[in-house]
């Protein structure tokens, strides 16, 4: 009988070690593909970027720093690696992105051609999408996080020496909050 018993407090903690192993498995690539979903869609924003540039230079020959200055910070963008430092270069490059349309504003006529409004069009929608997919992501880190750093899943996670560790927030900048001032 109370071999019996030890068998079932075995199997129950046994069964209770793999459930909680396995759902943080699950977790963990679920924020993993979120990530990478992020990673695709900036890879989608970074391409049609130059096409943008093009379209803006043909009004705006003598703003050639700031076109520049997108092109710059598109490639650092897209050279980067890991969460952290992709997240960093791409709100430089956002940045970079916000004087490239304030541009428009002091050329009508570039504000009028139709090929950059489609191209400005299809940017907002994806803007719209990244932004979407980052609250994806933060959400599936957010679940993740409580779920290791919780009893009793933070003793089991323990046993399996840092295989777990936080996953970081994507976080907007204090200079993303504030307004892009454009002076000529």
């Amino acid at each position: 009988m109370v071999i019996g018993i030890i068998i079932a407090v075995v199997v129950i903690i046994l069964l209770l070690v793999i459930s909680t192993y396995n759902s943080c498995v699950r977790l963990k690539n679920q924020g993993e593909e979120a990530y990478a979903q992020i990673d695709a869609h900036l890879k989608q924003r970074y391409d049609l970027i130059p096409n943008l540039v093009e379209t803006v230079k043909g009004y705006a020959k003598h703003e050639e720093k700031t076109l520049t200055a997108v092109i710059e910070a598109r490639n650092k963008a897209m050279s980067t690696s890991g969460v952290a430092e992709k997240d960093q270069a791409d709100k430089a490059f956002e940045g970079t992105l916000k004087s490239l349309f304030a541009l428009s504003e002091a050329y009508p006529e570039l504000k009028a051609n139709e090929n950059f409004k489609d191209l400005q069009n299809q940017l907002s929608r994806l803007e719209t999408e990244i932004l979407q997919a980052r609250k994806y992501y933060n959400g599936v880190v957010k679940t993740f996080n409580t779920k290791i750093e919780t009893f009793p899943t933070s003793l089991i996670v323990g046993m399996f020496g840092g295989k777990f560790t936080r996953m970081t927030y994507l976080e907007i900048s204090e200079a993303e909050r504030q307004n892009v001032k454009v002076q000529f």
